[in-house]
């Protein structure tokens, strides 16, 4: 009966602990045996420059927020947030430089955290990001979430240190892929082993330059030595590194042997180029904005980079929308108000492929010359001169006047037949 007991027993109890904290079990040491962390891997040319591309692109996205309306959405350029948003988080920091620290903490911890300052009323007042590291996540004996924070001296507002506990409120969560729903997972812990052989890599060919691009070699001596460790040591400062090529001069039937193994047999480079692809993967970036333009062409590079934006920043715009959205805004702000990236400037494509685009669209009467000159970025026409018309194809006459000769004919007809039934009365 002991058994079954537990088999039923109740899953409606909270647990207060988030799976998703234990994401730090996959740090450490990878299989190449370099150890991988979130700071290590930075140093990798590869993960610097895909984390500075996707931070650096979403900082650089216009960020608004719009006020719904019967016909049609604005700016809410009054609201308190607005400036907020676009312009200053906190007095230390502009909006760019807030959005792209938090995407790098998303990026290499899984998980962005900004304080949340408020006043009396409830509104916001500032933003300040928190680092990952130093942030936990946990339920009280309510089933309730909380967030605990090691504070630190160089914390911003932080008069002492040690831990803080904050309310859901009081803190801008935006989680990465993760397991729960609630934390995410590092991608640097997740992708430790394909980053850890690119550090071994890198490491090897290091070394390999520091000596000369010089392999190491056997010395062999006819008789016995005394002291071979001496020996080993005088040889590698005397002939290693910067001394590698020097004439050596060897004594008492001493015999050199280099081992030669060439970088290109152990596929040194093949194995770099390889990992550079990897942990571009890992990130989801084209290989060509890493700099690998082997499989890149004139013919599908702007198709990659739309790619780029469709499938691997538009999922990081909508997490951040809805995490802004969701703990910015107060319920009855969210049935007026919405928060709201514009990506419009990367989906741009050529010259030509717009230019196209707006012929369609201004010839079919949904887009004026006003609204294409708007796009791209040109002074607008006055009312006089026909900027605000919507034109249909045809003989380019206003939207309001497609059918003025059509009603004309039907009122000439209508008259003709008229005169026509007064003719035959008389």
């Amino acid at each position: 009966m002991k058994i079954l007991s537990n088999l039923f027993k109740s899953r409606d109890k909270p647990t207060n602990r988030v799976n998703g904290n234990a994401y730090s079990f996959f740090m450490g040491a990878s299989s190449s045996g370099r150890r991988v962390t979130e700071r290590t891997a930075m140093q990798m040319t590869a993960v610097y420059s895909c984390v500075r591309i996707l931070s650096e692109t979403l900082a650089s996205l216009p960020l608004h927020i719009y006020e719904s309306c019967e016909t049609n959405s604005r700016k809410a350029i009054k609201h308190p947030l607005y400036k907020l948003l676009h312009d200053e988080p906190n007095p230390e920091m502009t909006s760019f430089i807030f959005r792209e620290t938090l995407m790098t903490h998303l990026l290499l911890w899984g998980n962005a955290y900004a304080q949340i300052i408020r006043n009396g009323k409830g509104e916001v007042l500032a933003l300040y990001p928190l680092m990952p590291d130093r942030m936990r996540v946990d339920r009280d004996e309510y089933g309730q979430l909380y967030y605990e924070y090691m504070l630190s001296d160089s914390d911003a507002n932080a008069k002492e240190s040690g831990a803080v506990r904050l309310s859901t409120q009081d803190i801008l969560h935006i989680p990465g892929l993760g397991f729960d729903g609630l934390v995410g997972y590092s991608p640097i812990a997740m992708a430790k082993n394909a980053i850890g052989m690119a550090i071994a890599t890198e490491e090897y060919g290091a070394a390999f330059f520091a000596n000369g691009a010089t392999p190491s070699g056997i010395l062999t001596h006819p008789g016995v030595i005394k002291n071979p460790e001496a020996m080993r040591e005088s040889w590698s400062k005397g002939f290693g590194g910067r001394n590698s090529h020097k004439v050596a001069i060897l004594e008492e039937g001493m015999n050199y042997t280099p081992i030669s193994i060439a970088p290109n047999e152990a596929q040194f480079l093949e194995t770099r180029k390889f990992q550079l692809n990897e942990i571009a993967r890992i990130f989801r970036v084209p290989p060509h904005m890493v700099g690998d333009l082997e499989k890149s062409s004139f013919s599908n590079i702007e198709q990659q980079s739309l790619e780029f934006v469709k499938y691997t920043l538009d999922p990081w715009v909508s997490r951040f929308e809805q995490a802004m959205t969701r703990r910015l805004l107060t319920d009855d702000e969210k049935k007026k108000y919405y928060i709201k990236f514009n990506v419009d400037g990367l989906m741009r494509g050529d010259y030509q492929s717009r230019m196209n685009g707006y012929a369609t669209a201004r010839q079919n009467g949904w887009m004026s010359a006003n609204d294409i000159r708007a796009l791209e970025n040109l002074d607008l026409i006055s009312d006089e001169e026909g900027g605000n018309l919507y034109l249909i194809n045809g003989n380019m006459l206003p939207l309001k006047n497609a059918g003025a000769f059509a009603k004309q004919e039907k009122e000439e007809k209508e008259n003709e037949e008229i005169l026509e039934l007064e003719d035959d009365s008389k």
